[in-house]
């Protein structure tokens, strides 16, 4: 039994995926001795599931043959299953690996925020905003003048001034 599966995994075309399969054993076994602490490693995953299969595929398609027949044909099938399992199995592994969209202070428009400061006018004011990770920051506010916010009142982040660095804020309760 063993023989055979030799025979089968050094007959051609499954010994070109049998060598690179020994690479990619080689490869992970340094990492995983090594410690090496990997973030998603999406290029080292892409290309060993890659080879896996196709190892797979050739292994299986010259034991189903008879011996000379259609190898280059189980080259090129082989090749092809690998290519379309390894995308298709390679969805998930790539949304791991999506940047995280930077933080932006048009972020805090259209959240409430708490007025920390005495009162908020058009040329001074801040606020406590909370930001999606849970954190929260005090920023600079304005208010138009017939708009009266003191502090501890919750206020609407509508615009950011990004000229002047400030947030544009009304009253929440009355939505002036």
């Amino acid at each position: 039994m063993m023989t055979e599966f030799l025979a089968a995994a050094l007959a051609f075309p499954t010994v070109v995926f049998s060598f690179l399969l020994l690479i990619v054993l080689a490869y992970w076994l340094t990492v995983a001795l090594v410690g090496l602490d990997f973030d998603a490693p999406v290029m080292p995953i892409s290309i060993s599931m890659f080879v896996v299969i196709t190892w797979f595929t050739a292994l299986v398609g010259t034991v189903l043959t008879p011996e000379g027949s259609l190898r280059y044909a189980i080259l090129a099938g082989s090749l092809l299953v690998g290519a379309l399992v390894t995308k298709i199995l390679l969805i998930p592994v790539k949304n791991w690996t999506k940047p995280e969209k930077p933080a932006s202070r048009n972020d805090f428009v259209g959240r409430t925020a708490i007025v920390r400061t005495s009162k908020v006018t058009e040329r001074y004011g801040q606020a406590e905003v909370t930001a999606d990770d849970g954190g929260t920051a005090v920023v600079q506010v304005r208010a138009a003048q017939s708009t009266e916010l003191t502090a501890g009142q919750t206020a609407l982040i509508f615009d950011y001034d990004a000229e002047g660095e400030f947030f544009w804020v009304v009253d929440i309760t009355t939505g002036s």
